[in-house]
């Protein structure tokens, strides 16, 4: 089965409606944030690899003019860096949804981490609901597992370590996915419960890979959900 596309007027009526007055985005953040999210999400993927010289080309500007605004996106927290070298970019690209998930504040985008990594990893993310909701966010309304478009009453917290397995409530260990999934997965292992999928025809093979290296990337602790800004109060601390 393949994963279903997400509404693109919708995410597109959010970042001219919402995003782009909200972090006062110019013509070049737009064109940018665009281009990369139209190559990532829109395609179905949860992580895009890309040059500055391929995206000054396909946008018909400098390279210099194409790192000014992957910069600025980074700072906004509308691109998460992964990696960044000579022979290009690994970013995941948030969504407007994600960005404005929590109200605004003068002094920063009240949906960037705090700065101390030490409270995001004492936090249990089962406790309340805005911490569950940030997992849920993180996903941008994708199961985790099979990467359908999952509706806000249909989608569940799974642990990707089950509890019985002296699983944890870490935002490492938890992912936002369909009721189907999470009832089929059961006490599977998430690495055995994705291979299951692929056998099923509901992945793809380079689906898979892209699967087995989010849960790679999410016991790592690269996978941040949204939470409240630095000076803000975390629910539940």
């Amino acid at each position: 089965m393949k994963p279903k596309k997400l509404d693109g007027v919708e995410v597109w009526k959010q970042l001219e409606d919402v995003l782009a007055p909200r972090f006062k985005l110019t013509v070049l953040d737009r064109a940018v944030y665009s281009h990369l999210l139209r190559h990532s999400f829109l395609e179905g993927k949860l992580r895009l690899r890309f040059s500055i010289v391929w995206l000054a080309g396909n946008l018909g500007i400098t390279s210099r003019r194409a790192r000014q605004g992957v910069r600025r996106l980074v700072d906004i927290g509308a691109l998460h860096l992964i990696e960044r070298s000579n022979v290009g970019h690994v970013v995941d690209v948030r969504l407007p949804q994600q960005l404005c998930a929590a109200p605004s504040s003068q002094s920063a985008p009240a949906c960037s981490l705090p700065s101390n990594g030490a409270n995001l990893e004492q936090l249990d993310f089962w406790r309340t609901r805005p911490l569950r909701l940030a997992i849920h966010a993180r996903e941008a309304g994708l199961c985790f597992y099979c990467l359908r478009q999952t509706p806000t009453r249909d989608h569940c917290l799974d642990h990707v370590v089950p509890v019985a397995k002296d699983g944890t409530n870490s935002y490492r260990n938890l992912v936002s996915c369909c009721m189907d999934c999470n009832s089929r997965k059961r006490d599977l292992s998430a690495t055995d419960f994705l291979r299951s999928l692929y056998r099923e025809g509901e992945l793809s093979r380079k689906e898979l890979t892209a699967r087995l290296a989010a849960l790679r990337a999410l016991a790592a602790g690269k996978l941040h959900p949204i939470v409240a800004s630095e000076g803000t109060q975390l629910p539940g601390s």
